[in-house]
């Protein structure tokens, strides 16, 4: 399960998740001031400077965190979450961050780390968890030969991943293939949603609240040790975990749908559509190709098929 942090601008009240006033501001700000112009890194610089708290409580600041910020979805607001930005700032943001994806590699060379840049953490090994990267040999002064395999495969050790070594190509293909499954059957998508963890049932925030009021209880008790403490604290982030999801589903199917809708089936790669619609593919040994995308839908395709039916 995935550690659970509530995202800044929101604090507990009561069993209830609440906006923290000041922080949510600081949130509306980040916001502005990239639609504005500002960098990830001037963002983050100033955030830094100005002593504002991290998720981790640290004034420590870094592009990846600031981008973090600007594509969390949970800022729109959901069934666990107030509101914090509306709909036009929010795809305001994510079009500008698009433009500037789009802008990199225009030469041959920063092609090459562009594509290394859209494939990273999330081609991943279905084996040992290992994220599969990009390897270049070197065939001669004018041919390279370029592979993507898990980076566990390189590990001067006894044992070591021997998951499928895929091509550029091949990655390519098996996202063709599992776009044009869902260009063919839209229907997918909202038969998906029966598969989707319910609304958030009316007494979670009573739940919540009593695991919050015992685990207050043992840490005025000094009781930091206590196993109970450690099994309420694990089944209050699972909680939060599970129901944390619930206001992504609609929001990230309805960007799958204006991005496919009425769209003919793909005859090439298109790495922006890829970038928007795909979370992480799952690479394993017996060819087996699972695709998620980013509303949680899983398609599997099959390594010995991709790339023969175009």
């Amino acid at each position: 399960m995935k550690q659970w942090h509530m995202p800044i601008g929101y604090k507990m009240v009561d069993g209830k998740i609440v906006l923290d006033s000041e922080k949510a501001e600081v949130i509306k700000k980040i916001f502005t001031n990239y639609i504005n112009g500002s960098s990830l890194t001037k963002i983050a610089e100033e955030l830094s400077v100005g002593g504002f708290p991290n998720s981790y409580n640290k004034p420590s600041w870094n592009h990846g965190s600031v981008g973090r910020i600007l594509e969390n979805v949970k800022y729109l607001g959901d069934t666990l979450y107030p509101r914090i930005i509306d709909e036009k700032t929010f795809e305001l943001v994510q079009k500008r961050r698009e433009r500037i994806a789009a802008g990199f590699g225009r030469d041959s060379q920063s092609n090459i780390r562009k594509k290394q840049g859209i494939f990273n953490n999330k081609i991943k090994c279905g084996e040992c968890g290992g994220i599969y990267r990009q390897y270049i040999t070197r065939r001669g002064k004018t041919e390279d030969k370029t592979e993507w395999k898990c980076k566990n495969q390189t590990r001067q050790a006894r044992i070591k991943c021997t998951n499928l070594i895929l091509k550029e190509r091949d990655i390519e293909s098996i996202f063709i293939s599992a776009t044009n499954k869902i260009i063919s059957r839209m229907w997918m998508l909202d038969k998906q949603k029966e598969k989707q963890p319910p609304k958030k049932p009316p007494n979670i925030n009573i739940e919540i609240r009593n695991i919050e009021a015992r685990i207050k209880e043992l840490e005025e008790e000094e009781q930091f040790s206590s196993k109970e403490l450690a099994r309420l604290v694990f089944k209050r982030a699972q909680a939060y975990y599970n129901i944390s999801k619930v206001g992504d589903y609609d929001y990230n199917t309805r960007k799958i749908k204006e991005e496919l809708m009425n769209k003919k089936p793909l005859i090439e790669f298109k790495e922006e559509l890829f970038i928007k619609i795909v979370n992480q593919i799952l690479i394993y040994r017996d060819g087996r190709i699972m695709v998620e995308f980013i509303n949680g839908i899983t398609l599997e395709e099959d390594y010995e098929n991709i790339g023969k039916d175009e």
